[in-house]
Order: structure tokens, then sequence, then C-alpha cells
């Protein structure tokens, strides 16, 4: 057998975040690409951009499973763009290839991808996210990052 994989976190967040939010995004981006993860996104702008480009600054691998037809769209940071033409619904295949999430911020889209993790054990950090049973809310990226990658470790339920 081959080389065990690294693991995949996803960090959703809204596509027009805060100074704030891409701040934190952009350090959990750096943060799993210093510690080896992939990092899977929407691949467009916002906490999704953002998280890219800290994990490019740590010469990380960006994959973004992007909600139409056109990779060109994919925010200068992606490696790796994915196509569906599937509109919204794109997040369930985000949360299905993620062996965890990160959620900084939120808007309807997060929230989706939240609920469809949290329904299928896929285990969800949050930063200033939604208020829900099941988020592991933490107060810095680094600390998300670490329980993030803790989490991934762990057999889900899905």
């Amino acid at each position: 057998m081959g080389a065990a994989l690294p693991p995949y976190v996803a960090v959703v967040g809204p596509g027009e975040a805060t100074a704030a939010q891409a701040a934190l995004a952009e350090a959990v981006g750096r943060g799993l690409a210093q510690r080896g993860a992939i990092l899977l996104s929407g691949g467009h702008g916002g906490v999704m951009e953002a998280a890219c480009r800290g994990a490019a600054s740590a010469n990380g691998v960006n994959v973004a499973i992007l909600s139409g037809t056109d990779r060109s769209v994919a925010n200068e940071w992606v490696d790796i763009a994915l196509p569906t033409g599937l509109g919204q619904l794109r997040n369930g295949l985000i949360v299905r290839a993620a062996d965890a999430i990160v959620a900084v911020g939120g808007a309807y889209g997060t929230l989706s991808e939240i609920a469809m993790a949290l329904k299928t054990g896929v285990p969800v950090v949050g930063l200033g996210t939604w208020a829900i049973d099941g988020i592991e809310v933490v107060d810095s990226a680094q600390t998300a990052v670490s329980r993030a990658l803790e989490l991934a470790s762990q057999p889900t339920a899905g």
C-alpha cells in the first residue's frame, strides 16, 4: 500500500467576508498547510479566498469544488479547480470530501454545509459562526487548526 493520505479539511464561510473573518480564514488556511492538510473550499471569494491565500503562503494544496462549470472563476490561489455545475448543491460535495470542516463566520451557504456535516458525522469546528449544537466552538485560528486535524483523524459516522 502507498503512504497515508493527508487529511482533507474544508474551510467554509461567506463569499463576502469581513476583514476579521478573512484574517481568521487566512490564518486557518496557513496553519492547515503548515501541518500538511489539503484545503478544500468552494473556491470563490471571501473566507474561501482568504483560506486559499493562507494555504498558498505555506506551499499548501488548495482544491476548489466550484458551483459553476467554468474553472477559470476560481480564486487565484486555487491549485485544483473542479467545476460541478451544481450551484449550491456543490456544498454537499465539499462536506462529503472533507474529513473535518472549519466554519469561519457564516451565511446561509455556510449553514447548509454545517448542517450536512453534522448530519453525516463530519466534525465541525467553528470560529464566530452559527450557534448550533454539535459545532465545536473555538476562539483562535491556531486552536481551530489543531482541533480540526485531531477530529479529522477520528472515524466519522457518515
